[in-house]
């Protein structure tokens, strides 16, 4: 299932940062997020494109996850030869991450 399914996102930019809130649509969804978006998936998923780490902060009781991600955008918004690779683009594709269907 696609990670859309169940969260929105929110996001912003630095520099060469981004940092990307996905925020669960229903709050009993939420240890679900935990359990299966870590950071470990996030750097895989943006393998490629994340060069530097991925910090995961966990916001339960707005049932939210915030993951930045450093060395991310090319260089900068102002400096990335990159169409669109800034923040928006990857909270978009961060919800095309897939997750495992749960009972």
């Amino acid at each position: 299932m696609k990670l859309r399914a169940l969260a929105h996102s929110r996001t912003g930019d630095k520099g060469n940062t981004a940092n990307i809130s996905l925020i669960a649509h229903d709050p009993a969804d939420y240890p679900r997020l935990e359990r299966h978006v870590t950071p470990e998936r996030v750097q895989a998923h943006f393998a490629g494109i994340c060069a530097g780490t991925v910090t995961r902060y966990a916001l339960p009781r707005l049932g939210a996850l915030n993951f930045v991600l450093t060395d991310a955008l090319g260089g900068g918004v102002t400096r990335s030869l990159a169409l669109d690779a800034h923040g928006k683009g990857l909270s978009a594709a961060l919800l095309d991450m897939e997750i495992p269907e749960e009972g």
